[in-house]
């Protein structure tokens, strides 16, 4: 790879020409700018971004590193990277991002911190509480769909509880009485708050008094999907149904609630309605019929991280997203 030295021998001028040539071209005359150009374009020069950072130049102050917690891997929350990527680079900023994994994070951290960010996103797969490493805590640092209780400071999350809320009311306008709800691991922040929307929105409606729908939970800490799936069996076994609605903690369990139900000959509305979590990315516009879900805010979460850091904003607040109702035709 060619070096700043080798760009100043071919253009037989100074290392410093070289540089302004990169940084600050209207300081050269425009015969010997053009010199530079063409070695810098003959020998493919790329400049080292990690020596400016180490000299101190401006580059090293508009540079936002982002530790992700499986969020690369994972195409459910990806949308978090392409907001920060897009936003800095609105604002003339630098982003790079370190994907890392629980067992991998103090090596991952070290990595980050080589590269002297002026601030630091960090951001996980699903909304969970995390360890904020050492290291990390005397630098500028936002969270992007994670919480913390090490230290104080500024996180965007997902409304759970409004975005529940809306769909619990918008299944109680159109006249479902009778949910079956599967919901998330009740050790997991998104399943308690969804939970909470619902049963706030059902007796608003219903009345104060009214009896709550039974909740049924996957197994703390579980990503076993077809967990669900039993549950599903033995309500199927009673005719009449009893219920008119399975509301499922994610669109996954809504997937495999389709394959169920249409399997036994259900079809949906008619018979059974449908509703969704996540608006997932790839797959929520593939359901037949339509799956009517809500959207995460990945995008608004990612985005509005970025502009915590380049708008040097100073609050420390947990900032609570809205969470939009896609009205489909499975309702």
């Amino acid at each position: 790879m060619a070096s700043l030295k080798d760009v100043a021998k071919l253009a037989g001028v100074s290392l410093m020409t070289v540089s302004r040539a990169i940084h600050n071209p209207e300081q050269l005359s425009p015969k010997t700018y053009q010199i530079v150009k063409q070695a810098i374009e003959q020998l493919n020069y790329v400049p080292n971004i990690s020596a400016q950072k180490i000299r101190g130049t401006q580059a090293a102050t508009h540079t936002i590193g982002v530790l992700s917690l499986d969020t690369a891997t994972t195409p459910f929350s990806v949308e978090i990277l392409l907001a920060i990527e897009q936003t800095v680079r609105q604002f003339g900023w630098h982003s790079f991002i370190i994907n890392t994994f629980e067992n991998e994070l103090e090596q991952a951290v070290g990595t980050l911190l080589s590269h002297r960010p002026s601030g630091i996103i960090f951001t996980t797969s699903g909304l969970k509480k995390i360890a904020i490493p050492p290291a990390l805590r005397r630098y500028p640092i936002v969270l992007a769909n994670c919480l913390t209780d090490d230290i104080q400071t500024a996180c965007y999350v997902p409304n759970d509880f409004q975005g529940q809320f809306d769909a619990a009311q918008l299944l109680l306008e159109k006249g479902y009485r009778s949910p079956l709800c599967l919901y998330l691991p009740s050790n997991a922040i998104a399943a308690q708050a969804r939970q909470q929307g619902f049963e706030q929105a059902w007796r608003a409606k219903m009345g104060q008094n009214s009896p709550l729908p039974k909740p049924f939970f996957m197994s703390p800490f579980s990503q076993n999907f077809g967990e669900v799936l039993p549950i599903l069996q033995k309500m199927c076994r009673k005719r009449p149904l009893e219920f008119d609605v399975v509301v499922c903690g994610n669109d996954r369990i809504a997937l495999l609630t389709y394959q169920f139900l249409l399997g036994q000959g259900i079809h949906i509305p008619d018979e059974v309605a449908v509703l969704g979590f996540d608006n997932m990315v790839g797959v929520a516009d593939w359901f037949l019929p339509p799956l009517t879900t809500v959207q995460l805010p990945h995008y608004e979460m990612g985005q509005q991280a970025a502009l915590h850091l380049i708008e040097a904003r100073t609050d420390n607040n947990v900032h609570y997203l809205d969470c939009p109702l896609v009205e489909r035709a499975s309702c």
